[in-house]
């Protein structure tokens, strides 16, 4: 674990470098915006595109991974919203708790760090956890939170969920990657060096946002913050390793993959989320600060596990 431990930390290094920068406003909030937009929409496109360009989705896509992480992510969900229904919370309320118990900064932060501790074989079981997260539960909290409120679900509420996916440059990168690798052409020098070139700023770009991004966040509703960071670092990854070793028929290494990815803090998307639609995003800011803080722990402890695999 030490040794795993010893990895991680020019990772959150880096995150502490954002906080330290956003903290002294030395970087405003402006600059995060973005810096995480430029991020988002740029250099983690162009590194996710390289990486799903020289797979195969028969290489990929393997239902059992996908199974495995969506059932144990199911179970948490589900005792996530029980607890917050049971003390009292509105629906809206409970889509956006359970919604920190599920979804981990696999964009941001999993899918490079995994790439270092179990190398760039990591990336397609990333891939199936990402997917699985913008698709089926950020499609889920929206229905949720609009299906409640006033005039309920509509065809226009469908439709915007369904843009959303398609428009989203991740699952834009990714498809188009493998639709590349499809035609079994490889990428020209020139344009690989290109995307190597911008895909490399995606790492420190990403951790020095979360940092900065950080520096905002309220300690806010300590107590449903710690639940919910109880919830996504340890019952997750419990909940999939579950799945993945004892009821899918799912190898090793993907389920190393899947298990670590679990572990990783509360995504900052949803904050945005929350603020969009003005439901409890001082609890999401909190969690997203107390997880992310905790993780430096609790990574390390299920990779180096998930490494003796």
């Amino acid at each position: 674990m030490l040794a795993i431990f010893i990895k991680t930390i020019p990772f959150f290094g880096v995150i502490a470098l954002g906080y330290i920068a956003g903290r002294t406003k030395f970087f405003p909030e402006d600059a995060t915006a973005y810096l995480t937009k430029f991020v988002f929409y740029f250099a983690l496109s162009a590194m996710l595109f390289r990486f799903s360009a020289s797979l195969s989705l028969s290489e990929i896509l393997d239902w059992q991974v996908v199974f495995a992480y969506l059932a144990g992510s199911v179970v948490v969900y589900f005792i996530a919203t029980f607890v917050a229904l049971k003390r009292g919370e509105s629906m809206q309320v409970t889509a956006v708790e359970a919604q920190c118990a599920v979804i981990g900064n696999v964009g941001f932060l999993g899918i490079p760090m995994l790439v270092l501790l179990l190398g760039e074989q990591s990336i397609g079981p990333n891939m199936l956890v990402l997917s699985v997260d913008l698709i089926v539960f950020s499609s889920l909290i929206v229905i949720l939170i609009n299906g409640t409120r006033d005039g309920g679900l509509s065809l226009k509420v469908f439709k915007s969920v369904g843009l959303g996916i398609l428009k989203n440059p991740m699952i834009v990168s990714i498809s188009l990657g493998l639709m590349w690798s499809a035609t079994k052409q490889p990428i020209p020098d020139v344009l690989d060096s290109f995307l190597a070139l911008l895909g490399d700023a995606a790492t420190p770009g990403a951790l020095f946002a979360i940092g900065a991004s950080l520096a905002r966040k309220s300690a806010e509703r300590v107590q449903i913050a710690s639940w919910l960071s109880f919830c996504k670092l340890v019952l997750h990854p419990i909940a999939v390793a579950g799945f993945a070793l004892f009821v899918f028929d799912v190898n090793s290494f993907d389920a190393a993959v899947i298990i670590t990815a679990s572990a990783l803090p509360v995504a900052g998307n949803i904050y945005m989320l929350a603020a969009h639609y003005g439901v409890a995003p001082q609890r999401v800011s909190a969690s997203i600060l107390l997880s992310t803080i905790l993780s430096i722990l609790t990574v390390s402890f299920v990779a180096g596990w998930m490494t003796s695999l």
